[in-house]
């Protein structure tokens, strides 16, 4: 399957757990707005899923796949085979432990990542009894992280990529039919969140299963303590091991900052943690959409050829992969800067969420969009490293940069409060790119091929002929006036975006860019 076939599965399937992602939050924000409540029930599902991104999707997928990779390109399949089962083992064991702790750390925890929740004590203990509930959803993710790996490597990028659409449509449901019941009994009715979350885990691992059976890699986990001992000491492990080391800090980096953050966005208007996350699940659609999905993509097949000693393959990959992300990141990003505002209207501007919630909303956006650049990048540029088994390089980048975003927020959110968060993130995602492009060209790893300079200003024009499209537009009609007229809005939206692909597009073609020719590199 060829890169842009892979890309594009897994892009599609990206889409759609983005849309269903974003219906979540949609009505979320419509049934509770942005409230002590819902900062909770955030507060509640972020620290799962911190926990998750350092033993799962983070540290483990990062040691994980290119073990995987080298080990099926070197050793054959048989061998990698018993490589699976070993590490199934020690990581299923792993997070079954550290799920009992986090039940039981609870309070602890809470207070550690939003201290400030404390202004309300309603909102406090709502947070902590989520938590215990979702805290055992990081045992299903971390297997189905194992599970992902395992496939993406055997390039089934298909169900790895289309798992998340059934944590969605889990909390969706549970919003919609459990909240009402939960009321009527008398229980506040945002306690219906958790419950989806916790079936959502449940369906994705489930739909793993199949997929691993049909190519005989479902891992067999062993349950005596000699079959446990083994797979701790097999060397595939050891060598995970070392790897999540540097791994387990560069990711510890980014929920370090995370967790300050949160910490600091507690002590702000109730609220503000609501803010953040409202932008941000729109920020991952092309995050997601395009760093995801590539980065998923290139993690094994630049493994394999680094695995083969194929530097000339390794190059044109990262290579393709980034012209990608300029093209569609840069025009993105365009739009977040200049067009936040009627994206929240349109999407959340209904039922609880208020005219003040735009606003707040839209400048955390606005923060967020500076940066989306460099936070795409970053999924193709860190593979780049991941593949030669370096992980150490971008530990250490991640380190100056967290320093850097926690200089920013001492001198902007004094000034921008919650808005002043999301744009330190960007500013510091942006110099994290700038330095691993950079490293990986002073060793040599990565040369630009011909055609640089006319590629980009080509996207450059495209990109300014947008932007002062999508500004007119932003000026020229009421969006958030237009709050009782919702099916107008979202037509000016619909033709706005439309005459926006259309102008981009055509830009680039006329400038002699032709998209089929490029795609297929």
């Amino acid at each position: 399957m060829s890169l842009l076939r892979s890309a594009s599965v897994v892009s599609i399937f990206t889409l759609v757990s983005r849309v269903t992602g974003l219906a979540r939050e949609l009505l979320i924000a419509s049934m509770f707005g942005a409230s002590a409540l819902t900062d909770a029930f955030n507060v509640a599902f972020r620290i799962p899923n911190l926990f998750r991104r350092l033993f799962a999707e983070g540290a483990f997928s990062q040691a994980f796949v290119p073990v995987l990779a080298a080990s099926r390109a070197q050793h054959g399949d048989e061998a990698t085979r018993e490589v699976i089962d070993s590490v199934a083992t020690a990581l299923a064991w792993t997070v079954l432990a550290l799920s009992v702790l986090g039940v039981l750390a609870s309070p602890w925890l809470v207070w550690a990542l939003a201290s400030g929740l404390q202004q309300d004590a309603r909102g406090y203990g709502a947070a902590v009894q989520m938590t215990r509930w979702m805290f055992p959803y990081i045992a299903f993710m971390s297997l189905v992280a194992l599970s992902a790996g395992i496939l993406n490597t055997w390039k089934r990028f298909a169900v790895p990529a289309a798992t998340p659409v059934l944590l969605n449509v889990s909390v969706i449901a549970a919003a919609w039919l459990l909240s009402p019941w939960l009321a009527k009994q008398g229980v506040e009715a945002i306690y219906a969140l958790p419950v989806g979350v916790m079936l959502g885990g449940f369906l994705q691992l489930a739909l793993q299963i199949p997929a691993l059976a049909s190519l005989g890699l479902l891992p067999r986990l062993g349950l005596r303590p000699r079959a446990i001992q083994k797979a701790w000491t097999n060397p595939a492990t050891l060598n995970i091991l070392r790897l999540m080391g540097p791994a387990l800090l560069g990711v510890g980096v980014a929920q370090i900052s995370l967790l300050i953050n949160t910490q600091i966005a507690s002590h702000l208007a109730p609220g503000s943690v609501s803010w953040l996350t409202y932008a941000d699940r729109l920020m991952e659609f092309p995050t997601a959409i395009l760093g995801v999905a590539l980065g998923a993509v290139l993690m094994p097949q630049l493994a394999a050829a680094k695995a083969t000693g194929d530097s000339e393959r390794y190059a044109a990959m990262l290579d393709w992969g980034l012209r990608l992300v300029l093209m569609l990141a840069l025009p993105c990003a365009a739009a977040l800067l200049v067009f936040s505002q009627p994206l929240v209207s349109v999407l959340y501007h209904y039922g609880a969420f208020t005219e003040r919630d735009v606003q707040q909303t839209t400048l955390a956006l606005t923060g967020y969009g500076v940066g989306l650049l460099g936070l795409v990048a970053i999924k193709v540029l860190a593979p780049g490293y991941y593949a030669s088994q370096d992980i150490r390089t971008p530990v250490r980048i991640a380190v100056v940069v967290l320093v850097l975003t926690q200089i920013l927020n001492v001198l902007l959110v004094p000034y921008l409060a919650h808005a002043g968060l999301a744009l330190s993130i960007g500013l510091g995602a942006l110099v994290n790119a700038l330095w691993l492009l950079v490293g990986l060209m002073r060793r040599g790893s990565y040369k630009p091929q011909p055609g640089w300079w006319r590629f980009g200003l080509q996207v450059l024009l495209a990109t300014g002929l947008l932007t002062g499209l999508l500004w007119f537009a932003a000026v020229q009609l009421p969006w958030v006036a237009m709050r009782q007229e919702a099916w107008l809005r979202i037509g000016w939206m619909g033709l706005v975006l439309l005459g926006s692909g259309v102008l981009y597009f055509g830009v680039l073609w006329a400038t002699g860019l032709r998209l089929r020719t490029f795609l297929k590199r």
